[in-house]
């Protein structure tokens, strides 16, 4: 069981701000520790099971963030954008302020499950092919998709200036121009290129699965929730070969 620690050090960790404005929060008597007022900012405080609460707004306590998001179309995955808002604009300040970072980007337009945290390792475990964690797109074609195109993309598809082709792992056919796609890669356009590569095209990307985690149908477009660590099991679900 992890050591007490002040409640100065607590909120400063979950991204308040600095320890001195976290001290004076308390000090206004806008800080509720489990629905207690509370009243001295080195007052150190077991963590487990923890809920503040912040200015009004309950807030779990978590030492590592990790959180699933449902991104909506035309935000970009990144603090420094070009031409759309950023998706850390959907989420709350502290979160950003702690330095949480997309695990892996979508494209602008692609709409989903993305997740965010500020856990190196497992940005690069989720992000990297060689864990074999497959991601589950349904991809919206304009025009009919063919037993042949599905077959090329199971076997594998070269993209231009790619010397390695890209295989789907798993393809399903949800109706004539949808189809879920499964792949472990991240290459960039990966599934749109895919696609073109077999003669058609996609008007609409949704991912909708990583691991065994499908995206909750209740968490709606730009909101996002705490991943557990049954989540966090179900993520980390291999694709056997």
């Amino acid at each position: 069981m992890a050591k007490p620690i002040s409640l100065e050090k607590i909120l400063f960790s979950q991204g308040f701000g600095t320890r001195r404005y976290c001290s004076d929060l308390v000090y206004a008597d806008l800080i509720k520790v489990n629905g207690v007022l509370a009243l001295d900012p080195e007052e150190r405080i077991p963590t487990e099971g923890l809920v503040l609460n912040v200015e009004g707004k309950d807030w779990e306590y978590h030492e590592k963030a990790y959180i699933a998001f449902n991104k909506p179309a035309n935000y970009e995955c990144s603090h420094k954008t070009t031409h759309h808002p950023s998706v850390y604009s959907l989420l709350p300040a502290p979160f950003v302020e702690r330095g949480l970072q997309c695990v892996g980007r979508l494209d602008y337009d692609t709409t989903g499950l993305l997740l965010i945290s500020d856990d190196g390792q497992f940005i690069h475990k989720m992000t990297t092919p060689k864990k074999n964690i497959g991601k589950v797109y349904e991809i919206t074609t304009p025009d009919p998709i063919t037993q042949s195109q599905i077959d090329h993309l199971l076997k594998g598809v070269m993209l231009e200036d790619d010397p390695k082709p890209c295989f789907a792992a798993a393809c399903k056919l949800l109706s004539e121009n949808c189809l879920a796609m499964t792949i472990v890669e991240g290459r960039y356009h990966q599934v749109k290129r895919m696609m073109a590569a077999v003669g058609n095209h996609v008007a609409k990307l949704h991912r909708v699965e990583i691991g065994a985690y499908v995206m909750p149908l209740d968490l709606a477009e730009g909101e996002w929730r705490w991943l557990y660590p049954d989540d966090l099991k179900a993520l980390s679900k291999r694709i056997e070969v």
